[in-house]
């Protein structure tokens, strides 16, 4: 699948997942099916570092660092301090991801909380977008953001990967948060998915991977990568009526806005 007029952005991959040698292979297959930029996602400091290393070697790859709630326990005392500092780098767009996942039991509710709330701040302080990882935790996602805007003040995020209810779609798009649609969007059974991706703002969408996790329909099953966002793409523009150029278009622009300092370096 290709797209030669408008421009895709994976808004949020793993790229980590692939060796120096496959990663060059990906990233061109990206450029192939019009996915100009990546961006990948920080799961723990250490990693985080790893990624702005990569990034740095890619004129089109971006990164975020943070601590994935899955890995919140392991996260220091001194995370927000390493976060900011890699926070200065050209090539941090974002922060996280972060958020919370109640489908497992560990870690702890209290642990994975503790770690979103300081990722919030941390992203606040450094006036960088949050990137929500929300799973099985809607009104606790919702409740420690409402507690953090009250206490902090505007600030930028996103949903990543959204699966959620409308009711959390439509809190963050009226406290000024994005939503980001991945593979998930053309299965089968995400008729409620496809809905609710129809019927939200056009200037509050984007589109992802999730790579290597839930490649899109018709390559579902398979590994995913960053060129598979052109599928999830489609889809998103079919539903709401749109050519994919015109989507591709609006997407890119919407990435812009919420991560500026990539749109500042573009």
């Amino acid at each position: 699948m290709t797209n030669t007029a408008g421009m895709l952005i994976d808004s949020h991959c793993h790229l980590d997942y692939y060796d120096d040698t496959e990663l060059a292979a990906v990233l061109t297959r990206a450029a192939a099916a019009g996915v100009g930029e990546v961006v990948s996602i920080g799961t723990t400091l250490a990693q985080s570092q790893a990624l702005l290393l990569r990034a740095r070697a890619h004129a089109n790859v971006w990164c975020t660092v943070g601590v994935h709630p899955h890995h919140a326990a392991e996260a220091s005392q001194a995370a927000p301090k390493a976060i900011a500092v890699f926070a200065a780098d050209p090539k941090v767009i974002g922060i996280g991801e972060t958020g919370l996942d109640w489908f497992y039991k560990e870690p702890a509710r209290e642990i994975q909380e503790k770690s979103f709330r300081a990722h919030i701040r941390a992203a606040h302080k450094a006036g960088l977008p949050l990137a929500i990882h929300a799973r099985s935790a809607d009104a606790d996602i919702e409740r420690v953001l409402r507690d953090s805007l009250e206490e902090l003040g505007p600030f930028d995020f996103l949903l990543h990967c959204f699966s959620s209810s409308r009711h959390l779609a439509e809190f963050a798009i009226t406290h000024g948060g994005y939503v980001s649609f991945s593979g998930i969007l053309t299965f089968p059974k995400s008729g409620e998915l496809r809905e609710i991706a129809r019927d939200l703002p056009a200037e509050r969408l984007l589109v992802e991977t999730d790579a290597p996790y839930l490649a899109p329909v018709p390559v579902r099953g398979q590994r995913n990568e960053p060129a598979f966002v052109a599928h999830t793409a489609a889809v998103l523009a079919r539903i709401r009526g749109l050519d994919p150029d015109v989507l591709a278009r609006i997407t890119t622009a919407n990435f812009r806005r919420l991560f500026r300092k990539a749109a500042c370096a573009s």
